[in-house]
């Protein structure tokens, strides 16, 4: 059987679905800063918690997180904070401080009172004088909300990368260790026929005490033994399936749930080697390389 070759080196491309950005962008007026926390799931949902000047914009706001991640469960919190004092102006209702005016001057004339009317007094009356507050241009903080999304995605990716670099190197450590295992059982099959064929020669041999063994009979179990114990297309489809699981840890695409599935596949097959085999050695080899498969469920949990 032909060894497959771990490919240890090459770009990195495995993602880990833990992580944490942040980002910030601000003017003379505003700063929006915007955290990402990222753990393992198995689709995409985010989260966000906005402040009510920024909620109408969500949606536009997760469609830009979507551009980085592909899988997992983020927290993402945005902080509006405003820089510069409020901008306040005073509104004079010219007609209504003219109409107060007039009618004071009625007022005066009709109770017969010489009495000189202040600019305090017309501008003490309800409505001459309004304070109002500029209100927020809701645009340029959706910009600023935005660019640092951008931001913090950024951030977010060099974290998940860095940890899936951590990730791929464990992975295929362990994948060596399985191809590894996978060639001791084959080099094992090889000799089980052997071993089985003297366990049956010395039974019948201490059984049948010096009478002769019948060879065709021998054969025949034998026979029978080779077929009902031969693991040849489980070792054959264990080392494609690492194969394959090495691949997918060097594509840019997201992986996670078919490394899961080829990781089934290739518990199937050591189940499927152990049950047949009928020697010692073999069955430690498939107690050891389903230890290591869940080493690797472990991790791959993690891997977006």
């Amino acid at each position: 059987m032909q060894k497959y070759k771990i490919d240890k080196g090459g770009i990195q491309l495995t993602n880990s679905m833990t992580g944490y950005g942040c980002g910030t962008a601000g003017n003379e007026d505003w700063s929006v800063t915007v955290e990402i926390k990222a753990v393992n799931h198995r689709f995409l949902e985010i989260y966000c918690r906005l402040p009510k000047t920024l909620a109408a914009f969500e949606e536009d706001l997760k469609k830009i997180i979507q551009t980085g991640v592909s899988r997992g469960k983020l927290d993402v919190f945005f902080t509006l904070e405003r820089l510069g004092a409020k901008k306040i102006t005073v509104v004079i209702d010219n007609d209504l401080a003219m109409a107060y005016h007039k009618s004071l001057i009625e007022l005066a004339s009709m109770c017969q009172i010489q009495e000189r009317i202040s600019l305090s007094q017309i501008a003490s009356f309800p409505g001459v004088l309004t304070a109002q507050t500029e209100e927020e241009d809701v645009d340029e903080l959706f910009a600023l909300a935005a660019a640092a999304t951008r931001q913090a995605v950024a951030a977010l990716c060099v974290m998940r990368r860095r940890e899936g670099e951590a990730l791929q190197a464990d992975l295929q450590a362990r994948l060596a260790l399985l191809e590894g295992i996978v060639a001791d059982i084959s080099a094992c099959s090889a000799t089980v026929v052997a071993e089985q064929k003297n366990r049956l020669e010395n039974r019948l041999a201490d059984i049948l005490n010096n009478i002769e063994i019948d060879e065709n009979r021998l054969a025949n179990e034998l026979a029978f033994f080779a077929d009902k114990s031969d693991i040849t297309e489980e070792l054959t489809r264990l080392s494609s399936h690492i194969r394959q699981f090495d691949q997918c840890l060097h594509v840019t695409e997201c992986v996670g749930r078919k490394l899961d599935f080829i990781l089934q596949e290739m518990l199937r097959e050591f189940n499927t080697i152990g049950s047949k085999s009928g020697s010692l050695s073999i069955s430690n080899s498939v107690i050891g390389a389903k230890s290591e498969l869940e080493k690797i469920r472990e991790q791959i949990q993690n891997i977006e």
